[in-house]
């Protein structure tokens, strides 16, 4: 053998065994480094895949109760205008009475306003219109139990409270009432 030969073999010798310890020392550790990071990858990607699928769910479940609630939903954001509200109800009504119950009776941030009243009703069925109608205010309103009713010759006295709950304008909205 000649000694280029010689050179040639223990040049290959080194080198494999080069290439057999940058395998075993960088390769083999960084491609278990990968297949680790890669499984947890997966896992956050599926992970978050299932919380974007709940926050659709959730989404388009609030945007469809929204939908359906949006008379209710602006009726919280409408503030309450007592007078108004006399000049809506007052012709359906034979008395009416409305007072603002005191501070230490209100709940947080609402205003709840009593309302008294009689009226004169000529059927049952007149009275369920007016509770609809009440339902599709622009005010929360909710008719307090019990309902008196007693007959008044042809006609039927019915006598009721009523609770109007309110939200307390901002100090933006007051300014924009003075305006």
């Amino acid at each position: 053998m000649s000694r280029q030969t010689l050179y040639v073999i223990i040049l290959s010798f080194v080198l494999l065994i080069a290439v057999i310890a940058f395998s075993f020392l960088m390769l083999i550790p960084k491609g278990k480094e990968y297949r680790s990071l890669r499984l947890e990858s997966k896992k956050e990607i599926q992970q978050l895949e299932l919380s974007q699928n709940r926050y659709d769910i959730t989404y388009n479940r609030l945007k469809e109760v929204q939908s359906q609630n949006r008379h209710t939903i602006t009726a919280f954001e409408t503030t309450f205008n007592p007078e108004r509200f006399e000049k809506l109800y007052k012709k359906e009504f034979q008395d009416l009475y409305l007072t603002e119950i005191t501070a230490s009776d209100t709940n947080g941030t609402f205003k709840v306003y009593e309302v008294n009243a009689t009226s004169k009703i000529t059927s049952p069925q007149s009275f369920y219109t007016f509770l609809e109608n009440i339902n599709k205010s622009d005010w929360i309103i909710g008719v307090n139990f019990p309902i008196l009713f007693e007959r008044d010759e042809n006609m039927i006295r019915s006598s009721f409270t009523m609770k109007v709950h309110n939200t307390t304008p901002s100090s933006d909205e007051k300014k924009s009432e003075k305006n």
